[in-house]
């Protein structure tokens, strides 16, 4: 992470059903196309759900109407075993291996087995206990903002620098799925970023590919997006998934987005220096000027080509006296003049 180059993340999250060869299956459709890592969400559901918690809107339309969340995710839950040998998959295919946990055990295992960084999903970023917990190994934490404030935000950021996390990026995140476009705001990836002074980057649970490369010109320097094989799966999530396909164009479009944004610096182009030449004016005589006159505004203008003295000293000329004669058209240049 780092650079002008976008971190993005294929989000498998629970879109495994639960099964650990679709968990494969999802490494490898995201190592095909292109991401920089995969990440998936380890939990005990007892730790992470009551009996008695409801279910969002969206998990009781895409999942069976008679189950409580605590059934729903139980089904989707993988063993610490199965995380293991997932990161061993991972690992051996070339990819990085995130994975959010969402409760304290989660986050204990996780820290053994050497994630390059910790995400924590937008329903933890108030959650001291296991923000500290996360901290303590001293690694990058990528964390989620969906349904805060910015005084929340603040609260958690200070939290975090005396907790010295040694990189934070915050995502801008939208907590609904799908997110309505009109509710996206990209433009609070400029506020946070202004606020913070640290990478922001941009989980999208929008339908479709076209948010991720947009949120990338609002200036986001990562992108996570949900990814399934199929999304008429069975499950919570896989209806504001990307399939692989999908996958592979919306990361196509990000890079084309990185090489139009190009740099910050300001500098001319070698096609532009030649350009200059015909497109430029320079200063010239607008009718035969004889030796020896007072050079008024009159006799002179701007005409193309662009190699002689510019336009913007054309003001410092008149009054001048010339040495010579200069006939019409002719660019005018200083040694022609006392």
């Amino acid at each position: 992470m780092g650079g002008d180059r976008t971190f993005i993340i294929a989000e498998g999250g629970v879109n495994h059903n639960g099964n650990i060869d679709i968990a494969k299956d999802l490494i490898d459709e995201a190592v095909k196309s292109k991401v920089d890592a995969i990440k998936f969400q380890t939990f005990v559901t007892e730790e992470l759900v009551t009996s008695y918690a409801p279910k969002a809107k969206y998990q009781e339309i895409n999942t069976a109407k008679n189950e409580s969340q605590y059934e729903m995710i139980k089904k989707l839950e993988l063993s610490f075993e199965s995380f293991q040998e997932l990161k061993s998959y991972a690992d051996n295919k070339g990819i990085l291996f995130f994975s959010t946990p969402f409760d304290l055990k989660s986050a204990e295992f996780l820290s053994k087995i050497s994630l390059p960084a910790f995400k924590v999903g937008s329903g933890d970023m108030n959650n001291v206990l296991l923000l500290e917990r996360i901290a303590f190994e001293k690694k990058p934490i990528l964390l989620s903002t969906g349904m805060a404030t910015l005084e929340e935000i603040t609260e958690i950021f200070e939290f975090l620098k005396q907790e010295r996390v040694i990189k934070l990026l915050l995502f801008h995140c939208i907590t609904s799925y799908p997110a309505s476009v009109s509710k996206l705001n990209l433009n609070i990836i400029s506020t946070l970023k202004n606020l913070f002074n640290v990478p922001i980057g941009y989980s999208d649970h929008s339908i479709g590919i076209e948010i991720p490369q947009l949120a990338v010109a609002a200036g986001a320097k990562a992108i996570e997006k949900h990814f399934t094989l199929d999304k008429n799966l069975p499950g919570p999530d896989h209806k504001a998934s990307l399939e692989p396909e999908e996958l592979k164009e919306m990361v196509n479009r990000i890079r084309f987005t990185e090489k139009v944004l190009g740099s910050s610096t300001k500098q001319i182009d070698e096609v532009e220096k030649q350009n200059r030449v015909v497109a430029r004016k320079s200063i010239v005589a607008m009718r035969n000027i004889p030796k020896g006159a007072i050079l008024s505004k009159e006799d002179l203008g701007v005409k193309r080509p662009g190699n002689g003295l510019p336009p913007v000293k054309i003001l410092h000329l008149i009054g001048k006296e010339t040495k010579v004669s200069i006939d019409k058209d002719v660019q005018l240049r200083l040694d022609m003049l006392h």
